[in-house]
């Protein structure tokens, strides 16, 4: 009998920047070992944890702001947790710090700032070392207000690992660039949607069906801010909770395995 997982809670945050033409996606390579989607190209999240729903974070965040209000409701009460963790995440796994200082979003000044914030993802990733004490010690204020939310996915039943995930939109700080971990992931990039569309058709660059969904939701925008600005005008935040078939192999995510519930195009 196949041991049912637990659908542990989540959240991801798109990074959007401007580019030439149109715009870029930041996306991480997930190490070959990993027992969740291993090899594949995916967008910086993770795991909500304990930490993240704790209420002293009220105290260094901005927002959300009052016209993300419908955005918290679908969220639900839990919304802090979500929020802070994709903020987390996305600087742990790809050194993108959502938060702003004396009213300015983070840019690193120079070398020697880059340097001392990178420092800071280790001792994070392995919490030895809390947001809530960067935030602190840095003089920082999530920015939360920037951070869009957008639809949910949960993991279907027959996986390994099991996630319940929010995803977010979000403009990438100026100054920031992102970088791979090293540890989970190996390989970072900017890269165009349509770009990725076309590695993936063409084998190159792996996709699992959700990442591929949202990047084509992401190709129809002509420009980063049209889709920053399509997020925070949304009002509908569509969960999906596709099935695998009977027969299905249960394998950790990386086989382009057919879903009998298709996700819907929006």
């Amino acid at each position: 009998m196949n041991k049912v997982q637990p659908v542990r809670p989540a959240a991801t945050v798109i990074l959007l920047r401007e580019a030439a033409p149109g715009f870029e996606i930041f996306m991480l390579k997930r190490t070959h070992q990993a027992a969740f989607a291993g090899g594949m190209f995916v967008f910086p999240g993770g795991r909500v944890d304990g930490d993240d729903h704790l209420h002293r974070y009220d105290a260094v965040r901005q927002g959300p702001a009052e016209g993300q209000a419908e955005q918290a409701k679908a969220l639900g009460s839990e919304w802090r947790g979500y929020w802070i963790a994709g903020i987390r995440e996305s600087f742990e796994e790809a050194g993108l710090l959502l938060a702003y200082r004396n009213g300015e979003l983070l840019a690193y000044a120079d070398e020697a700032e880059r340097t001392r914030f990178a420092a800071y993802r280790k001792p994070l990733h392995s919490r030895r070392l809390r947001l809530f004490d960067i935030c602190q010690r840095e003089n920082l204020k999530l920015a939360v207000d920037r951070i869009h939310f957008h639809s949910r996915f949960v993991t279907p039943l027959g996986r390994p690992r099991r996630f319940d995930t929010r995803f977010f939109i979000a403009a990438a700080p100026p100054g920031q660039i992102g970088r791979h971990d090293e540890h989970e992931t190996v390989d970072s990039i900017w890269i165009s949607p349509q770009e990725a569309l076309a590695r993936n058709q063409a084998n190159e660059l792996g996709l699992m069906q959700v990442t591929r969904h949202l990047v084509r939701q992401l190709a129809k925008f002509p420009s980063a801010q049209a889709a920053l600005t399509a997020a925070a005008a949304n009002r509908q935040f569509p969960v999906h909770r596709p099935v695998l078939p009977p027969n299905a192999p249960h394998d950790n995510g990386n086989q382009p395995t057919p879903i009998v519930t298709p996700i819907p195009e929006r």
